[in-house]
């Protein structure tokens, strides 16, 4: 057996427990080389309670790589002996997530059991949850109108643009109405009955001072 231990040693392994005697005697070198002693033991183990507490899903990080970073906790925390439930993993796991998770993680909690469910199998969960989540954000949103719309419900809407279209209106009225005097006015059977009724208006009337039809006398 040690022959065995021997070979599977590196040179600056072999260096520190060449010396040990017995296959045993190795072994307990080899422990205490790769895991110290019970002082240095119990450090590493308060070293990873306080990243397991403390642990988040970082601002942009995927849940691929979340759970990369929650598993190197939880196998460095089994190599020190400490172990959690299912339940308390799961647990763990919701309340390192973002609020936008909440919902998510509500209904996890309602819908399984917690305590037969695998760290494997909630993160399996999660990422399809956040593969939905991505093609909702890049599908595009029918509900939300064109530039095109927009641009005319606003024109629509602003009062510069009514006033402004008021008074386009009133202008071509104007110009309309002006255009139809001047038809009038320059038709030759219209200032031609004019002329008539004017002349006969005019000697219908008595001078004034001579007395004569269709004649004007200035006063002196």
């Amino acid at each position: 057996a040690r022959d065995i231990l021997y070979k599977t040693l590196d040179k600056n392994m072999f260096r520190k427990i060449k010396t040990c005697a017995t296959a045993k005697e190795i072994w307990e070198k080899l422990i205490q080389i790769c895991e110290g002693n019970d002082e240095t033991k119990e450090n590493k183990l308060t070293v990873a309670q306080q990243k397991y507490e403390s642990i988040k899903m970082r601002e942009g990080e995927t849940m691929t790589e979340f759970y990369e970073h929650f598993s190197v906790v939880v196998i460095e925390l089994t190599s020190l002996g400490k172990e959690y439930s299912n339940r308390e993993l799961a647990l763990k796991v919701m309340r390192a997530l973002p609020r936008e998770w909440d919902v998510k993680t509500m209904a996890m909690r309602e819908s399984k059991d917690l305590n037969k469910l695998e760290l494997h199998d909630l993160f399996a969960n999660l990422k399809a949850y956040e593969f939905e989540l991505e093609n909702r954000s890049e599908a595009p949103s029918t509900s939300q109108p064109t530039k095109a719309l927009a641009a005319t419900t606003s024109e629509q809407c602003s009062p510069s643009k009514s006033a402004e279209q008021l008074s386009n209106d009133a202008m071509s009225l104007f110009v309309k109405k002006f255009r139809k005097f001047l038809r009038r006015s320059y038709n030759p059977s219209f200032s031609y009955n004019n002329v008539k009724k004017s002349e006969k208006l005019s000697t219908d009337m008595n001078c004034f001072n001579g007395g004569r039809p269709g004649h004007f006398d200035f006063c002196s």
